[in-house]
């Protein structure tokens, strides 16, 4: 074989594997390997202490959030915001706002509830809500007021529109997720929870890991089935 057509070809593999080893290794693949792989067990199993995975359907304690982009009531939001940035003949997209915020939530199974503790979570939650601003397309009021929150605006030089995309996913009542952390059962008064939730298990994160969550189908669907909740 021709020498120089080995060269490009092996610029190709080279390429190849390093995208599928960061896709591999990205935060959403890692969350959603550590969910899928866990001892998934039902909230009344739990004995406190246990490590493992519980599935529920989302229950809000007290007024939901807003989530920002959309306005949607939720217990729990994820908002990524991306700006394009042209490098020569390449373009890339570079993160501008990335934000995770939690509200007072448990999740449900059956008559059984689990509060999930938003201090340090890392989620993969599916990005139903999407939006564009750039060249001949304005942000919308409320995105704007979202960039300029987080000091951004969606203007550049000369009053041009930078060309940006945004990203929102939420948690919302009656959603089947997925959770994984250590349990402990605690009284409503010690979770600050009301009082008819009686006993509520405890999710927070471990000394090592925090509290993954998600409601991708893939972390959910097979043991929803199997537990038959």
């Amino acid at each position: 074989m021709n020498p120089n057509i080995l060269i490009p070809i092996g610029v190709v593999i080279v390429i190849g594997a390093i995208i599928l080893i960061s896709l591999y290794f990205s935060k959403k693949a890692v969350i959603k390997r550590k969910l899928k792989k866990a001892i998934v067990k039902r909230i009344s199993d739990f004995v406190s202490g246990d490590i493992a995975k519980v599935v529920g359907k989302v229950e809000y304690i007290g007024e939901p959030l807003i989530a920002p982009l959309s306005g949607r009531r939720c217990a729990y939001y994820y908002v990524l915001v991306e700006q394009q940035v042209s490098t020569g003949k390449s373009s890339h997209w570079n993160t501008i706002i990335e934000e995770e915020v939690g509200g007072k939530f448990v999740i449900r199974d059956g008559r059984h509830c689990a509060h999930i503790d938003s201090t340090n979570v890392k989620s993969v939650l599916v990005e139903d809500r999407q939006y564009k601003s750039g060249y001949g397309h304005d942000a919308t009021a409320e995105l704007e007021r979202y960039l300029n929150a987080h000091g951004q605006k969606s203007e550049g030089t000369f009053g041009w529109n930078k060309t940006i995309r945004y990203k929102e996913g939420v948690l919302e009542e009656g959603e089947l997720i997925a959770a994984m952390g250590r349990g402990e059962w605690k009284n409503a008064d010690q979770g600050q929870l009301p009082d008819n939730y009686d006993r509520v298990l405890a999710i927070t994160s471990t000394e090592t890991e925090p509290v993954y969550l998600s409601d991708d189908p893939e972390t959910v669907r097979t043991t929803y089935s199997d537990l038959n909740l």
